[in-house]
């Protein structure tokens, strides 16, 4: 419920229906099982600073959600924009009409990374919510990321579906997209 008030008024203040714009909803998580969800920024940052949550993988995946800019973040009163990196996958609101998911990616891996990909090729400003968060709570492992782990043939298939994916975004995008192919290899 709270998420939803600081995005809905997010989304009407920074004219989404109107502007190409990505929100982004900074993402934390916690190792507990129970927990009293944060009433507000403050007590998030609290518990942050108590080791109650942590940043959304920092622990495992960093990169996913680096360029969120958390330390800005924390301070931040005012939405904010940042840059695509490689392997960026936060979760945004965007307009219905935005481009759709890719569908080779389905299950495990790289679903957001292609969809934020694409956002970012299409020009969407990517802007940082200063009041607005999730948390993620632990849970077992999917059956896909299971699969990934322990099945050397899903992260082939997985790593020859990247590769087409960003020729179709050079093919599609032309020289603007030759950040996407430059990237993994740095």
């Amino acid at each position: 419920y709270l998420l939803f008030f600081f995005a809905r008024k997010s989304v009407i203040q920074l004219d989404l229906a109107n502007t190409k714009k990505a929100l982004i909803v900074p993402a934390f998580e916690t190792l507990r099982y129970r927990l009293s969800f944060p009433k507000s920024k403050a007590e998030l940052l609290s518990m942050l600073d108590m080791g109650t949550l942590f940043t959304f993988r920092y622990h495992v995946w960093t990169k996913g959600h680096a360029p969120t800019n958390f330390a800005k973040w924390r301070t931040a009163t005012t939405p904010y924009h940042v840059e695509w990196e490689a392997d960026f996958e936060p979760y945004v609101v965007v307009r219905k009409d935005c481009p759709e998911y890719d569908r080779r990616f389905v299950g495990f891996g790289w679903n957001k990374v292609a969809h934020i990909m694409e956002l970012d090729a299409q020009e969407y400003e990517f802007t940082v919510l200063p009041n607005a968060y999730m948390i993620h709570m632990p849970h077992a492992p999917s059956f896909d990321i299971t699969k990934f782990r322990s099945n050397k043939q899903y992260r082939i298939c997985l790593k020859t579906l990247k590769e087409e994916f960003q020729q179709d975004m050079s093919r599609h995008y032309g020289f603007a997209a030759l950040k996407y192919l430059t990237a993994e290899n740095n």
